[in-house]
């Protein structure tokens, strides 16, 4: 987790004068072996890999410099500055997920243990661009008993904070599942292009707008928009099953 999160969640609390406790989940990562596995995949992929003096993040092209081409790369870093980048394959990509997912996973076991001690719901915070794309990890940050949030896009969420007074550190601080060694945002591992455009784009498809309205209101190129569109479809497909509901299986007797 990357400092600052410890502080400003700490100070939100406190300014809504909400109890709170820190509860370190890297006893349970341990336990899973979930970082001496991460450690051996860095290294099988990144020969040049020291854990002493580099950080590490997930990232993807930059849409609209790259267009279509979506080919995940591991970055490491060393005092704020890219010193490498590599591509990962298909596999090392599925297995270093597999292990993310575990720190989500492991958060909301705390979550439901205080939850249900306190007879209390847990609250989720994915937004509906989050909820469209199916940027959450299911039974993970996914895995709550309600959705506030699910009907505001990311832009409407800023918004709606700005209104309440929410501290401005963390309203101007880049959106991040905060996983990686080095603060990784949702735009360099998921969007690939600004929130505002993707907002603009989801909301442009959900009201069903014409090409011309996107243009004017983005100010992309049609050839750009309907790539952007395509990309938005693919990871619809691609993530329709951690929105879906588990299919229930009846057996006749």
């Amino acid at each position: 987790m990357c400092p600052s999160s410890k502080v400003l969640g700490a100070e939100i609390c406190e300014s809504l004068g909400v109890s709170y406790e820190e509860v370190p989940i890297s006893p349970i990562l341990r336990s899973l072996n979930i970082y001496n596995k991460k450690e051996k995949i860095l290294k099988r992929i990144c020969p040049e890999y020291d854990a002493r003096i580099h950080k590490t993040s997930l990232v993807l092209p930059d849409f609209l410099n790259t267009g279509l081409l979506n080919v995940p790369y591991i970055c490491l870093v060393n005092n704020g500055e890219t010193v490498g980048k590599y591509r990962l394959k298909a596999t090392d990509y599925l297995e270093l997920i597999g292990l993310q997912g575990v720190k989500q996973r492991s958060r909301m076991l705390v979550q439901y243990m205080y939850a249900e001690t306190m007879n209390y719901a847990v609250c989720g915070t994915t937004n509906k661009t989050e909820t469209v794309l199916g940027q959450f990890v299911k039974y993970g940050d996914g895995g709550v008993d309600l959705e506030p949030l699910a009907d505001c896009y990311k832009v409407q969420v800023y918004a709606l904070g700005k209104l309440l007074n929410v501290n401005e550190e963390i309203i101007k601080r880049p959106p991040s599942a905060d996983t990686w060694s080095h603060y990784t945002t949702d735009e360099e591992f998921y969007w690939r292009m600004p929130i505002q455009i993707m907002d603009q784009l989801l909301y442009a498809q959900e009201h069903r707008l014409s090409l011309q309205v996107i243009e004017k209101s983005t100010g992309l190129s049609r050839e750009t928009i309907e790539k952007a569109q395509r990309h938005i479809n693919r990871i619809k497909d691609t993530t329709e099953y951690i929105r879906a509901a588990p299919p229930v299986c009846y057996i006749n007797r």
